[in-house]
């Protein structure tokens, strides 16, 4: 037990360090930013975000792409690596505040000067009667210690704290891992899907095209068209073949892609036969903006991660005032084993309290808050973009989906005229009424439009996959 002097000379010394130093004043930030309250006049609390990826991508063949991806992804075991070390960098933080204790034994050997007041008073001095004490001494000690640093300012509590919340944060990190995971191979299958049919279009508009040049050919040897229009149209089938491989390589590296993303080699990816102008994408329920919050992971991690930096702030603050360590040892200790079963005399105990204030080293202490305060507002900057990027990412899809919807319905209409335009044109040539350009050029018409009717379905399928883990959804 501390005596009442001792309490009071460290009550005097710490007021003293305290009157003499001026220390940072703790300011804590808070984001400004609030997102508006809906996305348009049509939302409700409804958001699809609540829904379980299996129940949203019903493929069998997607599902089983993105449960393997959810075993086999090397980035995701990267993450859960990173939570054990966040895990266990809390535990850390948490064993700091508690006392540190353990048993030691010890053996020295000590010789002061003849001529020295511990020298002399070790010549004079008799253990018993006749026997000198040794010269050198040596010392044997043995017993328990004890040492704890109070944590007075909650310097160790708070970091212990911000500890948590990155842990949680880290936690919530795998979770937005998860959601972009599920996106990205849902969007590269769709792409497939798609790639599939522009690769069965192309190869039907090759045999079109073939027939049509048999066609001129006849009529070359009719004398009713000329050389000119047999390689024209003999041109249009090698162009056309030659997208058949481009579409083959695009397959290849779209396939690829997805085996990165399942950590595997090269392999086939089963799909669904390419019935992917009939699908129709589900209606978004979106809900409101508010559901931002608690619905997406990377939001929730960067809020996670202010709150942590604004515990940081107050632990660098705590390191300006003093630290009051406290230690203590009880034991045995002797010059000799032997007297070390001498008790009570060979009993030792201490009991030390040490208040100790930063002076000289106060400027890398005040470079320590300053650093925190700025992680503290880089925090916050992060969060505020967070969710504006967040927002944006929803709105820019909801208005992707309906403009999208408008186009396709047009680009069909597009497709069925020229479907039509080029039953006519053939009819026209074969009775001389109408040149080979003009065939050609139809022809060709009905081609692009029909590629960009895929890639207007893709990106509406794309922007069905991206709002749902726009809005949070995914991870679950």
């Amino acid at each position: 037990m501390f005596n009442s002097k001792y309490l009071i000379g460290l009550s005097l010394l710490g007021t003293l360090y305290l009157s003499s130093c001026k220390i940072p004043a703790l300011t804590t930030v808070d984001p400004t930013v609030k997102v508006p309250e809906k996305y348009n006049k049509n939302s409700d609390t409804n958001s699809v975000a609540a829904v379980k990826w299996r129940d949203y991508f019903t493929d069998p063949y997607l599902q089983n792409l993105i449960d393997t991806a959810l075993v086999n992804n090397r980035e995701l075991m990267i993450t859960l690596k990173e939570i054990e070390i966040a895990q266990n960098e809390v535990r850390l933080k948490k064993g700091k505040i508690l006392p540190v204790g353990g048993v030691r034994g010890g053996l020295g050997v000590d010789k002061p000067g003849r001529y020295t007041s511990a020298g002399a008073g070790d010549a004079t001095t008799e253990i018993e009667p006749g026997k000198a004490m040794p010269d050198p001494m040596t010392d044997f000690n043995i017993g328990a210690f004890v040492t704890w640093e109070v944590d007075i300012w909650k310097k160790l509590r708070n970091a212990k704290e911000a500890a948590a919340k990155r842990y949680l944060g880290s936690v919530e990190g795998k979770n937005f891992l998860i959601t972009s995971l599920v996106a990205e191979i849902a969007d590269n299958y769709y792409e497939l899907m798609a790639l599939d049919n522009q690769l069965e279009i192309v190869t039907q508009n090759i045999k079109l095209q073939k027939d049509a040049l048999e066609i001129v050919k006849v009529q070359k040897e009719a004398t009713r068209t000329t050389e000119l229009a047999v390689q024209k149209f003999q041109a249009e089938v090698y162009k056309t073949e030659s997208m058949k491989y481009e579409i083959r390589q695009n397959i290849t590296e779209t396939e690829n892609r997805i085996n990165m993303l399942l950590s595997r080699f090269p392999q086939p990816i089963l799909r669904s036969s390419p019935t992917y102008l009939n699908d129709v994408p589900r209606v978004i329920a979106t809900g409101i903006p508010a559901q931002l919050m608690q619905n997406r992971p990377d939001i929730k991690q960067a809020e996670l991660e202010m709150e942590a930096a604004k515990l940081d702030v107050k632990a660098a603050r705590a390191e300006f005032y003093p630290t009051l360590e406290i230690s203590s040892f009880i034991g045995l200790q002797a010059f000799k084993p032997g007297y070390l079963a001498k008790i009570p005399e060979s009993m030792a105990y201490s009991l030390v309290g040490d208040l100790v204030g930063p002076i000289i080293n106060r400027s890398a202490i005040k470079a320590e808050f300053n650093m925190a305060n700025a992680r503290q507002l880089q925090a916050l900057y992060e969060y505020e973009k967070t969710v504006i990027s967040a927002y944006l990412e929803v709105a820019n899809q909801m208005a992707g989906i309906e403009n999208l919807n408008d186009n396709y319905k047009l680009k069909v209409k597009q497709v069925d005229a020229l479907n039509q335009s080029i039953s006519i044109s053939n009819d026209l040539f074969r009775y001389a009424k109408a040149d080979y350009l003009e065939v050609l050029m139809t022809q060709r018409d009905a081609l692009e439009a029909k590629m960009e009717l895929i890639e207007t379905q893709k990106a509406r399928m794309s922007a069905v996959v991206y709002i749902y883990k726009g809005l949070g959804g995914g991870w679950q």
